[in-house]
C-alpha cells in the first residue's frame, strides 16, 4: 500500500510537470501524513522532510557537487574549451570528417574538467556547431553528434552523477572515478569510428592544411594550462594527495586562476554570470537531493528494495536476463527523469538486486551512469537534445532525424560495459 501510494503520487505529479525535487517532497510528505493518520501505520515523522533537507547536504563528499559545477562554468567562461579545440584541430583536423572527430575528442577533454553532460554540450557546441554547418555538414548529424558526445561528460571522471551514486550507496567515489576511465574512452572511440564511417560515405573531408610542427607547438603551448588541468585533478586523486571533494575545490580555484590571470578571458562580468549559473544549478540539485533522501528513507523503512529484489529474482535467477531487465528499466527511466533524481531513487532499490547476482557496487554504478547518460539523448526529456537545439536555434525534430545511429552506438557500448566487468573493474582493483 505504501509503495503504491508513494510511487503513484510521484508519477502523478511528474505527469503534471511538477519540478522533480518538489514532486519528491510532496509525494513523501503526503504518503507519511496519509499512512499515519488514516491507516494508523507510523512510517516516520513529517519532521523527516526538513531533517533530510539539512542532513543530506551536511556531507563532505556532497561538497564536491557545487565545486565541480562551479569549476566547469568557470572553465567554460575562461577560454579553456576554445584552446582544447584548437589543439585537437591541429592534430586531427586533416582526417576524414576531422571536425566531427575533433568534436568528440574535445568533449572527452572537457568532460575531465566539467563532470556535467549539458555543460559539455553548451561549452563545445557553441564553438563547433556553426563551424561544422559552414563546412557543409548536415544539421541533424551535427546536432546529434554534439548532444551525444556531451553525454560522455558524466562518464569520464570527474563525474557529478558518480559522486551522487557514491553518497547514496556508500560506494567509493575514487573507485567510481577510476572505473569510468575505460568506459568513457570506449564510448569516445565508438563515436569516432561512427563519425569516420558516416563522413566517409557522405564525402566530408578534413582540412587541407598540412601538418606544421610550429603551429602544433604554438597551439599546445597556448593550451598548456587547460591540458594540465585534468592531470592535476585526477592525478591528485589517484596519487592520494587529496580526496575527490578536495580535488573539486582545487579544480574551482585553478579554473578561476586559469581564466582570470593566465588566459585573461574571465572578466568580472563573466565571473558573476558563472557563479550565478552555478548557484542556480546547485540549488536545484540540493533540493532534489534533500527530498530524495526523505523519499529513500520511506522506501527503506518499508523494505521496498527487498521486495523488488525478491520479486525480480523470483521471475528469473539468470544473471544475463536480470541485467537486461535492469538496463531496460534504467533506459526507460532515463527518458523521463534527470540523472540526479533517477540515481537517488533507483540506486537504493536496484543495488540489492545487482549484489544478489554478484555485481560489484562500483560496476553497477557505471552501468547505471551509462544508462542514464543515454537518457541525455532520448526524448521526451533528453536534456542534451534541448541544449543542442538551443545552440543552433533548430526544432527538436531536426536532431531526432540524426540521433538513432548515435543511440545504437551508445547501446552497443552499454552492453559491453554491462557484460564485460573488467572494462570497469580493472583500474579500481588496483586500489584494492
Amino acid at each position: 500500500m505504501t509503495a503504491a501510494l508513494l510511487f503513484g503520487l510521484l508519477a502523478l505529479l511528474l505527469i503534471f510537470n511538477v519540478p522533480v525535487g518538489i514532486a519528491l517532497g510532496i509525494s513523501t510528505m503526503s504518503t507519511i501524513a496519509i499512512m499515519t493518520n488514516f491507516f494508523d501505520v507510523s512510517i516516520m515523522s513529517l519532521q523527516a522532510i526538513p531533517q533530510a533537507l539539512v542532513t543530506s547536504c551536511d556531507s563532505f563528499p556532497i561538497l564536491a557537487i557545487p565545486l565541480f559545477i562551479l569549476s566547469g562554468d568557470l572553465m567554460s567562461a575562461g577560454g579553456v574549451s576554445t584552446r582544447i579545440l584548437n589543439v585537437c584541430n591541429v592534430f586531427f583536423g586533416r582526417i576524414t570528417g576531422g571536425i566531427a572527430i575533433v568534436t568528440v575528442i574535445v568533449c572527452m577533454f572537457f568532460a575531465a574538467v566539467s563532470g556535467s553532460g549539458p555543460a559539455t554540450v553548451a561549452a563545445v557546441g557553441t564553438m563547433v556547431v556553426p563551424t561544422m554547418l559552414k563546412l557543409g555538414y548536415d544539421k541533424p548529424f551535427v546536432l546529434a553528434l554534439v548532444a551525444t558526445a556531451g553525454s560522455i561528460g558524466v562518464i569520464i571522471p570527474p563525474s557529478i552523477p558518480m559522486v551522487i551514486y557514491g553518497v547514496s550507496t556508500g560506494a567509493s567515489v575514487t573507485k567510481l572515478f577510476m572505473g569510468g576511465f575505460i568506459p568513457g574512452i570506449i564510448i569516445g572511440f565508438a563515436l569516432i569510428i561512427y563519425c569516420y564511417i558516416h563522413c566517409k560515405r557522405r564525402g566530408f573531408k578534413g582540412t587541407s592544411d598540412e601538418f606544421n610542427g610550429k603551429i602544433a607547438f604554438e597551439a599546445v603551448w597556448d593550451a598548456k594550462w587547460a591540458l594540465i588541468n585534468p592531470i592535476i585533478i585526477l592525478g591528485g586523486i589517484y596519487a592520494g594527495i587529496f580526496t575527490p571533494t578536495e580535488a573539486a575545490a582545487v579544480a574551482a580555484v585553478y579554473a578561476f586562476i586559469c581564466g582570470a590571470f593566465l588566459h585573461r578571458e574571465l572578466s568580472f562580468k563573466k565571473f558573476l554570470k558563472a557563479v550565478a549559473t552555478s548557484c542556480s544549478t546547485t540549488a536545484t540539485t540540493m533540493v532534489i537531493l534533500g527530498c530524495a533522501t526523505a523519499f529513500c528513507k520511506v522506501i527503506t523503512l518499508e523494505q521496498i528494495p527487498q521486495m523488488i529484489t525478491e520479486g525480480l529474482i523470483s521471475i528469473t535467477s539468470n544473471k544475463v536476463i536480470l541485467l537486461l531487465l535492469i538496463n531496460m528499466l534504467l533506459l526507460i527511466i532515463g527518458c523521463f527523469m534527470d540523472t540526479t533524481p533517477a540515481i537517488l531513487i533507483m540506486a537504493p532499490i536496484l543495488l540489492p538486486v545487482a549484489q544478489a547476482i554478484g555485481i560489484d557496487p562500483v560496476h553497477f554504478g557505471l552501468i547505471m551512469v551509462c544508462n542514464l547518460a543515454i537518457g541525455f539523448i532520448t526524448p521526451p526529456l533528453g536534456i542534451n537534445l534541448f541544449v543542442a537545439s538551443r545552440i543552433a536555434d533548430a526544432p527538436m525534430e531536426v536532431i531526432l532525424k540524426g540521433i538513432m545511429p548515435f543511440i545504437f552506438t551508445m547501446l552497443l557500448c552499454l552492453m559491453a560495459i554491462t557484460f564485460i566487468p573488467p572494462l570497469v573493474m580493472f583500474l579500481p582493483t588496483l586500489l584494492m
